[in-house]
């Protein structure tokens, strides 16, 4: 009778292997971070997605029942806050404790607020930096705490956006943009801070993405959709599946002397 082992598929490539590491995918629970958790599933990892949503997508369970029968890896949920210093860290140290070790994590929990700079709230704004930054900073912290107590080396991908490097046309979105420039700067520094100690941070940029995120844009401007197809070089918008390449290469050995870069993804959105 084979076993699992005999019949998992063979990797081509070795270096973008991840059986049996451990990883964290904050705002895992749809759209970009669950698409990207199911990249880490696929090539063998054991992944725990971490979102506020009170249950995950459907597409979750489907991602699940799946990649765990095909792959071997595993995937879970749980639902803290990454506002939440100290839920964070302790859910973080729970997950690392079960497997005597974390081997990265993908910051993918972020929120937009669509407003003008004069009438945006401090509510809002608070609230946008408290979950874009704050949360971002949190939950990397909290990750490389477990790496430094288990002696592992990994990576750590933090999800900013292209918005982080332009004002973005069609987007009256001050704040939000600003959150994103943050969290790029943000994974420079602590690629400094860690790099010696093995563990490697570098930044996502996505394009526009068609997610749950951007649709509540949408419906709030209905407008901006020509306008952001228009505004890069292939004249659409992506769509989430085309990050998981990305993700995997970051979390994997296959980026082994990459740390303190910027992937800027997004259909040429910034080169013109």
């Amino acid at each position: 009778m084979p076993t699992l082992e005999d019949t998992r598929p063979k990797h081509r490539f070795p270096e973008f292997d991840l059986q049996d590491r451990v990883y964290v995918v904050t705002g895992g629970g749809r759209g970009l971070g669950l698409c990207m958790a199911e990249a880490l599933l696929e090539a063998g990892a054991k992944v725990y997605c971490v979102d506020r949503l009170p249950t995950p997508h459907p597409d979750f369970e489907a991602a699940k029942s799946h990649a765990e029968q095909t792959h071997g890896g595993s995937l879970h949920y749980h639902r803290i806050d990454v506002r939440n210093a100290a839920e964070t860290n302790a859910l973080f140290a729970k997950i690392a404790a079960e497997h005597s070790r974390l081997d990265g994590l993908i910051a993918a929990a972020g929120i937009n607020h669509l407003e003008p700079a004069l009438s945006h709230s401090p509510e809002k704004l608070h609230e946008v930096m408290d979950i874009n930054y704050n949360g971002v900073f949190h939950s990397a912290t909290a990750a490389a705490r477990q790496m430094f107590n288990y002696q592992q080396k990994g990576s750590i991908l933090l999800v900013a956006s292209m918005s982080g490097f332009i004002a973005n046309k069609g987007m009256t979105s001050p704040v939000y943009n600003s959150s994103k420039a943050a969290v790029v700067q943000l994974g420079r520094n602590l690629a400094m801070e860690w790099g010696r100690h093995g563990i490697r941070v570098n930044s996502l940029c996505p394009g526009h993405i068609v997610t749950p995120m951007v649709e509540q844009v949408f419906q709030k401007e209905p407008a901006a959709k020509a306008v952001w197809e228009a505004e890069n070089m292939l004249g659409r918008l992506a769509t989430p599946e085309e990050f998981r390449g990305a993700a995997l290469f970051a979390l994997s050995d296959a980026s082994s002397f990459m740390t303190g870069s910027t992937m800027l993804i997004d259909g040429g959105h910034t080169a013109w």
